[in-house]
């Protein structure tokens, strides 16, 4: 039985986003990006359905990279955040990781791993970020020391990460570009620069590899821009079901702190879902909620398990319907619009009593 609350993915929108990817950065290689959880879509599930089509993966942390292994997925797999210590290398080296160094602290370590085992490993820069990443003075040394390790399987790919390609008309972005292909010029090795923002939006970020993530999943990178406008589909729906309906009077109170005031006799709606599900608890109030195919405003405070909508405009709305939070022509944008947050969150925020099902 399906419960009350539950994401349905759209595996085959996964895979038109792919070919969007792929349109756009027609010559380069897909490092698809499937951290935290893949964007709250499943790891195993998404890694699986995309395994085909793209040339790697990117997880943020070791243990996440372990678990696609055990899970029998055979495509590269980088693992963003790098290793801190000889313990976590050590794990990449066994399950086959490929790796980031981002500070050099780690060259040492990887300078002791013996030339029997082999890893693949991408060097970062921090061009402006201020994250992760080697400063451009550093690199070039960095780079002459890694490739003194025995261990490493071919020249490091060379690596960086762009902090305002999601604003077209900043122009950090060039600045970054510019810093990096600076930086590397006489250095062997293949590039990666382009996140989905950049990909869309900044053809001269493109090389020989690209890392997409927010627009694999149907979401647009831009707050100009829709994912319909970029040809994105959306692959996760969060949906769920009126479980009562109720006749409020004029100046009767809904929810905690009774926030909200009914202006005139009201048909209220309960909903089965709320922040233990993942919907965000501070949305603005009239938020957009989908019942059967009417959208109502959302009124009173959002709560662990439930929340409450006006029905006025929806007057046949039964105890039993369907009702969707994001996804079937509501925009998970607007969305977090409303919430004041970005995509992202919401996508990444389903908890795990929220269970996904594919259409």
């Amino acid at each position: 039985m399906i419960p009350a609350a539950y994401a349905q993915l759209d595996l085959e929108a996964l895979l038109n986003n792919l070919n969007i990817v792929r349109k756009y950065a027609p010559h380069s290689k897909v490092m698809a990006v499937i951290k935290a959880n893949a964007y709250g879509h499943g790891l195993g599930r998404i890694a699986h359905a995309i395994e085909s089509q793209v040339d790697a993966v990117a997880v943020a942390r070791t243990d996440e990279g372990v678990r696609l292994r055990k899970a029998g997925f055979n495509r590269p797999i980088t693992v963003l955040e790098g290793f801190v210590n000889r313990q976590e290398l050590d794990e990449q080296l066994s399950f086959h990781l490929d790796t980031v160094v981002h500070m050099p602290e780690q060259i040492p370590m990887l300078q002791h791993v013996d030339a029997s085992q082999v890893i693949s490993v991408w060097l970062k820069m921090d061009t402006g970020m201020s994250r992760l990443g080697l400063r451009p003075e550093e690199f070039q040394s960095a780079y002459q020391a890694l490739t003194r390790c025995r261990c490493l399987k071919q020249a490091p790919g060379l690596m960086t990460h762009l902090a305002n390609a999601d604003d077209r008309e900043d122009n950090k972005t060039v600045n970054q570009i510019d810093v990096f292909r600076h930086t590397i010029n006489g250095l062997s090795g293949e590039c990666s620069i382009a996140n989905s923002a950049a990909i869309l939006g900044w053809q001269q970020s493109l090389a020989e590899w690209v890392r997409p993530g927010l627009m694999l999943y149907g979401c647009s990178p831009f707050p100009d821009l829709s994912a319909t406008e970029l040809g994105l589909k959306p692959v996760m729906g969060l949906h769920s079901r009126l479980i009562a309906v109720k006749q409020l009077r004029k100046g009767d109170t809904v929810g905690y702190g009774s926030s909200w005031q009914a202006p005139v006799d009201t048909r209220l709606g309960v909903i089965a879902v709320g922040y233990g599900d993942g919907y965000p608890r501070h949305i603005s109030p009239q938020a957009p909620v989908r019942v059967n195919d009417r959208v109502v405003p959302l009124i009173g405070r959002v709560s662990m398990d439930m929340i409450t909508v006006d029905l006025h405009g929806a007057p046949e709305a039964q105890i039993g319907d369907p009702v969707t939070l994001w996804g079937d022509g509501l925009p998970v944008e607007e969305i977090a619009k409303a919430a004041a947050t970005i995509p992202y969150t919401l996508i990444c925020g389903i908890t795990q009593r929220v269970q996904i099902v594919e259409s």
